[in-house]
């Protein structure tokens, strides 16, 4: 984690949420009526939230570990980084699942989600369809392949998976789908809806290799997929950050404030610490 990320300036609306911070505190510990006005003084600074008090926000449940859902709850390090920007903002937190490469989109067209929050990496191409908060975290790729396959190797992949009649299979949406495009020409990469999806179409021989983030691929194989290896971490040293429609200036501002607060006063490394510590 990068603590000396470049932050930018944030405007009257970023300070409000600030001063708010003694009132509602880290955890939203504060009192109904205190959250209340909160909530109510948030909706005055003229965010232009989905729902009044609430911040909504996308993300796509299958990319453990930043979000997935347990017992039908989530959670994950964007799960709980959407509820510590939620608590300094003095909003309730309600989650929306959509589809990976839906939650960009929705985000720019508004009406269905405040924020997108799902390990989205910051990039020239979202860029031009909505604004980013601040780097939250900073990740890389990773080429993982099934154990019994010994024809792909760390040493060998560069040439081994751009073959014709080669399959990496992908998220759809991401970068490690623009990943592959570019660096395997000549291999088919297939598109699925979500990770897991993914890495069940490798397990079951319906591909060779799975690029998705390093974080992802090390989490899928010590848990879910632990026939699987991890036989590449590509430095991509991709930045994560928060979708905010480019029509809402005041909520990237405040987005910005409050997660200025949450990395000066550790509650940012507290989670990140949580699942990768």
């Amino acid at each position: 984690m990068n603590k000396n990320m470049s932050r930018r300036e944030f405007v009257a609306a970023a300070g409000l949420f600030a001063g708010m911070m003694g009132l509602v505190g880290c955890g939203g510990s504060g009192s109904a009526a205190t959250t209340a006005a909160a909530s109510s003084a948030a909706a005055d600074a003229g965010l232009g939230l989905v729902t009044d008090g609430k911040l909504t926000v996308g993300t796509s449940p299958d990319f453990p570990p930043f979000e997935n859902l347990e017992n039908d709850q989530y959670v994950g390090l964007d799960i709980d980084l959407a509820q510590a920007l939620a608590d300094k903002l003095g909003l309730e937190l309600e989650m929306k699942t959509l589809q990976f490469d839906a939650i960009v989109p929705a985000v720019a067209a508004g009406g269905q989600v405040d924020l997108g929050i799902s390990g989205i990496t910051i990039d020239p191409d979202r860029e031009e369809q909505v604004d980013f908060s601040d780097s939250y975290y900073i990740d890389d790729l990773a080429v993982v392949t099934m154990k019994a396959n010994a024809d792909i190797t760390a040493d060998t992949y560069a040439d081994a998976l751009n073959q014709a009649g080669v399959t990496i299979a992908v998220q759809s949406g991401t970068t490690g789908e623009s990943y592959a495009q570019e660096n395997f020409p000549n291999a088919t990469t297939q598109p699925y809806g979500n990770a897991t999806d993914a890495f069940a179409a490798m397990q079951a021989g319906q591909a060779n290799a799975v690029i998705t983030n390093k974080a992802v691929g090390a989490k899928m194989v010590s848990e879910s997929y632990t026939d699987a290896q991890v036989i590449k971490e590509i430095a991509t040293g991709e930045e994560y950050g928060v979708a905010v429609s480019k029509d809402n200036g005041a909520l990237l501002d405040a987005v910005n404030g409050a997660l200025a607060a949450i990395t000066d006063d550790g509650t940012l490394d507290s989670i990140v610490n949580k699942y990768f510590g």
